[in-house]
């Protein structure tokens, strides 16, 4: 008996840390991710304020808003634990000593949003910068969701983009989030979408620029580079010469949710449809270039 072929990218959990969504239509040269809509809390998440305020820092419903990407042939990953236990948006040595109860075995490279208290491990949270723990965390604490969450979903994130390369020769990334709808510093409403390259470093213009003309002509307000440029899930992966294309996108909360309550708005399908053509546009821009690469798509 002939078996079916094992899939590029099969659809995988793991639980309370990850779900890959292998692509149900033809493959295509595209992958999703969405690593801070997470609300699967560890028991051993001992913080000192309370889950309303956790919820305030969830990229709501995101994987759902993308979640037309494996029936238009694109993988998605979403991580199921919060961004407020591990972040892994952010790079494994990007961590404050001040919230070490210990010396950390190594070097470290906090950035300057580390420094501000939202790093690997968070040492702040809402719009006041309340103290997330009443607490400094074991050093052994630490490397644990290190190794149990960090680590896995940039596996999973990192295989995925191999095995594309692989079949396609290119492979393009949308690394998938939502933003709140005013800025902190003067309260001015943000943009409908923000996308971000890393000023043009994490891949090629053409890609950026396709994003930014299909959202403008669905009616949204779209910057690029502003606000958002991109952390570690476009940074890392990235590398616009050998093939490996990342670009964030920020999709403003008001647009699909109630900020106050995290209720979905009425518009939520109209937003999710908008982004399933953006998803197909994409899709579309990466066989291309497949094709072009020499690559037989079909």
């Amino acid at each position: 008996m002939t078996r079916p072929p094992v899939p590029i990218i099969p659809t995988c959990t793991l639980p309370g840390v990850l779900t890959m969504l292998g692509p149900t239509g033809p493959v295509r040269p595209l992958l999703l991710d969405s690593p801070h809509s997470g609300t699967d809390y560890p028991a051993d998440f001992d913080v000192a304020v309370d889950q309303d305020t956790l919820l305030d820092a969830v990229d709501t419903a995101v994987d759902e808003l993308f979640g037309a990407g494996p029936e238009l042939g694109a993988a998605l990953l979403k991580a199921h634990f919060p961004r407020t236990y591990i972040d892994p948006n952010r790079a494994a040595d990007d961590l404050d000593a001040r919230i070490l109860d210990g010396c950390w075995p190594g070097p470290l490279s906090p950035t300057e949003k580390t420094r501000r208290g939202n790093g690997l491990i968070r040492r702040t949270i809402g719009d006041d910068d309340r103290a997330l723990y009443d607490r400094r965390l074991g050093v052994e604490e630490v490397q644990e969701r290190i190794c149990r969450y960090h680590a896995p979903y940039h596996r999973a994130r990192g295989e995925a983009q191999d095995r594309l390369m692989e079949r396609f020769g290119a492979v393009y990334h949308l690394n998938c989030h939502s933003m709140g709808s005013r800025s902190r510093e003067d309260m001015t409403r943000r943009p409908d979408i923000v996308l971000g390259d890393r000023d043009g470093t994490t891949c090629e213009a053409e890609f950026t620029i396709l994003a930014a003309e299909v959202l403008g002509g669905l009616g949204y307000q779209v910057r690029t580079n502003h606000i958002f440029k991109g952390v570690e899930l476009v940074r890392a992966f990235s590398a616009p010469g050998a093939g490996r294309h990342c670009l964030q996108i920020e999709i403003n909360k008001d647009l699909y949710i109630d900020e106050a309550t995290r209720r979905l708005r009425p518009d939520f399908a109209s937003v999710q449809a908008d982004l399933a053509q953006l998803i197909d546009r994409l899709a579309a821009f990466a066989e291309e270039r497949a094709v072009e690469a020499g690559r037989d798509v079909a």
